[in-house]
């Protein structure tokens, strides 16, 4: 048995068996054009948790669920009683997403365990890789969800009654699926988190880097927008007399446009859910719910793009005779990572002599609910043309066994931390 120890530097992953378990579980939930769709808390995400869970015991894990469902991988350390040292992501997708997104960090985080354990390396702590149920958001909004409940920032009570577009509640698919665990959810310390992820954007292809050393995410804050009209014939009404909630939503659309891009060029804002009703093909759209994504690092300045945004579909909604239902139902300030576990993360790459840079993540992720825990940072690799949430995302097998080289690293470290720190 290996004790963990400040001068181990040169532990090898198995990045043929990191991108063997990713095609694999890329396989549940397969779309046709070679993308995944495995919503949280569908039958696909079960067999995605099943087959995690096998994995992880097949290597000496113990697994707990706690009651939203979050999976929690444990390998034992040296001084159990020390917090967890944590990594993981996210086993959920979009509805057309990709083989990586999420899924990496969680199959980088099982390699870490296989590494250790097929060195018989015993780290001071224990290890834990978590997997985080419905971060996308994309069946139950909000996103992160369940990381933010574990995090105290959500109740629990409310996560648990989001409901899908068919008024199944989260809670409701948990028990059906069978990962409603009995763990209480949070409310226990971690030592650290690292997330590994694919950027998510352009960045780090274009540079040249394999590794963005991740010191933080930008804010965004989701609104929900219902518009009410009138829906009447197509042919028989005048223009003028019209009350089109399609046209309002449109005028909204084109102003969540202007508004990112009056805010420079780190302003961010998307309109990616709309339904219109009643939907016919010669019938003025009477009801339109639409939902907007706002985004700036700077979170002053996203305060004033989504007063902007209140007032002008206030405004449209005055000028073409709708009624207004303006909400927002999701605040996620910036989140600065910890600069101890960013220097870990930078000393890994610069140790496997990986080229990197700094980087700001503009997509929310599990570590930022986590960052409330405990000390977090994460490591982004490169994915193809910048392209996620989308079939045709990619990442190579060499730049993932990088990133998971470098998490190891960052853990390893982070835990000779532990190991030198006195016991009180």
């Amino acid at each position: 048995m290996n004790e963990t120890s400040p001068s181990v530097t040169n532990l090898s992953v198995n990045g043929g068996r990191l991108w063997q378990s990713l095609m694999e579980i890329g396989e549940i939930g397969a779309t046709p054009k070679g993308g995944v769709c495995r919503l949280a808390l569908s039958d696909e995400d079960r067999q995605g948790r099943d087959l995690f869970i096998r994995w992880c015991e097949e290597v000496g894990c113990t697994i707990r669920i706690d009651r939203m469902g979050n999976i929690f991988a444990r390998r034992a350390g040296l001084d159990n009683s020390l917090p967890p040292i944590m990594t993981g992501s996210h086993l959920d997708t979009v509805p057309t997403g990709g083989k990586f997104d999420g899924i990496l960090g969680v199959m980088a985080g099982l390699e870490v365990l296989r590494t250790l354990h097929d060195l018989d390396y015993v780290t001071r702590a224990p290890v834990e890789v978590a997997v985080w149920t419905n971060e996308e958001g994309s069946r139950f909004s909000p996103a992160m969800v369940s990381s933010g409940v574990f995090a105290g920032a959500i109740p629990m009570e409310t996560a648990k009654a989001r409901t899908d577009k068919d008024g199944k509640t989260l809670g409701e698919e948990l028990k059906r699926i069978g990962y409603e665990g009995e763990d209480e959810v949070g409310g226990r310390p971690v030592s650290a988190f690292f997330e590994l992820h694919i950027e998510q954007g352009p960045v780090l292809e274009a540079e040249k880097k394999t590794i963005g050393v991740v010191t933080g995410v930008q804010a965004f804050r989701w609104y929900e927008l219902k518009l009410v009209g009138q829906d009447a014939h197509a042919g028989t009404t005048p223009m003028e007399a019209r009350r089109d909630a399609l046209l309002g939503a449109a005028d909204i659309i084109r102003e969540v446009d202007r508004i990112a891009r009056d805010a420079g060029p780190l302003g961010r804002g998307t309109v990616g859910f709309l339904t219109a009703a009643p939907n016919g093909r010669n019938v003025i759209t009477g009801e339109v719910f639409m939902c907007v994504d706002l985004r700036h690092p700077d979170d002053a300045v996203l305060v004033e793009m989504g007063k902007t945004l209140a007032n002008a579909a206030a405004k449209i909604a005055a000028d073409h005779r709708l009624a207004l239902d303006f909400r927002e139902i999701v605040h996620t300030p910036a989140v600065e990572f910890d600069v101890v576990c960013i220097g870990m993360v930078r000393a890994a790459a610069e140790k496997r002599g990986l080229p990197h840079r700094d980087i700001i993540s503009g997509a929310g992720h599990d570590a930022v609910y986590m960052a409330r825990v405990a000390p977090t940072s994460m490591i982004f690799v490169p994915c193809k043309d910048g392209l996620s949430h989308n079939e045709a995302e990619w990442a190579t097998p060499e730049d993932c066994a990088a990133g998971c080289a470098v998490l190891l690293d960052a853990l390893l470290s982070f835990d000779a931390t532990l190991a030198a720190a006195p016991k009180a």
